[in-house]
């Protein structure tokens, strides 16, 4: 029998393990990213930020795909020059080297996803119940959402394997939605039958001025650029991450930022901005304006199901693969490290996730009048946005820190402005935010901050 040779030095991480496999070339890495930010925020919140600005939807879009393009010259430049699968949370703690606040960051980033999972399952069930065609009030839309979060249980404790290939199809069918929005509508516009004046006007609510109602709308928009930053935990597994990173991420968000602005500017073209704004399936309602009677119409709930689906499944397993890491150094209570014997999946961390966001459907559905999705939308982007601020100030801080390695460079003046863009809309008298994000956030940290105490008077007792 032949001898398996032990990996060589270029093949072997630093504690002699083996290195991941670099098999994603820029193809492969352009679809991912596309794929991430593609999902929940596009297909569910379109209504809510027409509701904050009017008809001027696709501006919150442009600015929040520029904010996102300035941070994510911070990413490329920090991933360039340590390229490891760790994210926010290394650079973070290259940059500063506390551990309060390196989980914290990672403690934020795993909320976001909870958050992010959250919304997707309501916006599962109002297309689910809309595919259908059936009527169903709020509390039968909870019960889905909450069935919807039970199997994505399930499907997380079995274990799912998530390749490249996979995610191609994944990413083509979310894809095709979007632009089967843009088609339809087009031939809707092209009838004379839009109403394009809509497109460049104002409607704000009473209580906002308009550069307050473009802020409220920026900072949830934010939530459908969300996700190119996922990309650089791939970036041991992409073969030369220092020269193909930047054109794919650029490449990607300069794809996703152009459907998105196209999508918004036909939907109020298409649909009355207050029609819009009432819908929890808005692209839905669209394309149902648009070719009233057509059968392939009937198509888009179920491809907006997949798609919210999708980013469902992607964040609740990386909020469980987070917690379980966590729980594995010591910084949270081990029993978050469990791992089932037979699955090989961490079973404590994917029941606890899951449960926290089943808790946080079912508080904000109480309220039948709540717009849960756009809070929980709005929660996913203050969480990462205020990561985002510390990523920014990180690269400044490490450009003192010479590698070696040839590495993008986001110049002084973009790390700087990305800064204080992000801060901007995380502040709540600046954002126009509603309070009830910064409470859902602040009620999730304070029990990972609970946690880790416990973690830390425990190891404390036991020393």
């Amino acid at each position: 029998m032949a001898q398996t040779s032990p990996p060589t030095p270029a093949e072997a991480g630093n504690d002699g393990q083996p290195a991941l496999k670099r098999v994603m070339g820029p193809g492969l890495l352009l679809l991912f990213i596309v794929g991430d930010i593609l999902g929940t925020g596009i297909y569910a919140l379109t209504g809510q930020v027409a509701g904050e600005v009017g008809g001027a939807a696709w501006l919150p879009f442009a600015i929040a795909f520029v904010v996102a393009l300035i941070t994510a010259c911070s990413y490329l430049e920090l991933v360039t020059k340590y390229p490891e699968a760790a994210g926010a949370a290394l650079y973070v703690h290259k940059a500063f080297g506390k551990h309060v606040l390196t989980f914290l960051v990672c403690f934020a980033v795993m909320c976001s996803g909870i958050t992010s999972a959250s919304a997707a399952s309501r916006a599962f069930a109002a297309n689910l119940v809309t595919g259908f065609g059936l009527e169903a009030g709020n509390t039968v839309i909870l019960l889905i959402a909450l069935a919807f979060m039970l199997l994505v249980l399930a499907v997380n404790l079995r274990g799912v394997g998530e390749s490249v290939k996979l995610n191609v199809v994944l990413t083509a069918i979310e894809l095709s939605g979007l632009l089967l929005v843009i088609v339809l509508s087009m031939f809707f516009i092209l009838g004379g039958q839009a109403d394009f004046s809509r497109v460049v006007a104002f409607e704000t609510p009473a209580d906002k001025s308009v550069f307050l109602a473009v802020s409220a709308a920026t900072s949830l928009a934010f939530f459908a650029m969300v996700g190119f930053e996922d990309s650089v935990n791939m970036a041991e597994e992409t073969k030369e991450p220092s020269r193909i990173f930047p054109r794919m991420m650029f490449t990607g968000l300069g794809i996703t930022g152009v459907i998105y602005v196209l999508v918004s500017i036909c939907a109020v073209a298409v649909v009355p901005v207050g029609v819009l704004a009432e819908s929890e399936t808005p692209l839905v309602t669209v394309v149902q304006t648009a070719t009233p009677g057509v059968p392939i119409a009937d198509l888009l709930p179920f491809i907006s199901m997949f798609a919210v689906a999708n980013s469902a499944l992607i964040n609740m397993l990386m909020a469980s693969r987070l917690l379980y890491g966590m729980g594995k150094r010591g910084v949270l209570p081990p029993f978050l490290a469990k791992v089932n014997a037979v699955r090989r999946t961490p079973h404590a961390a994917i029941v606890f996730t899951t449960l926290l966001a089943m808790a946080l459907i079912t508080f904000l559905s109480l309220d039948p009048e709540s717009p849960v999705v756009s809070l929980l939308g709005g929660t996913t982007s203050l969480l990462l946005l205020a990561v985002f601020a510390f990523v920014n100030v990180s690269v400044l801080v490490l450009r003192r820190e010479d590698t070696g390695v040839e590495h993008f460079n986001a110049g002084r003046v973009l790390p700087v402005l990305g800064t204080i863009t992000c801060l901007y809309l995380v502040l709540p008298w600046s954002s126009g935010r509603p309070v009830g994000q910064y409470q859902i956030a602040g009620v999730l940290l304070a029990i990972g901050v609970v946690l880790w105490l416990l973690t830390w008077l425990s190891r404390r007792n036991r020393a």
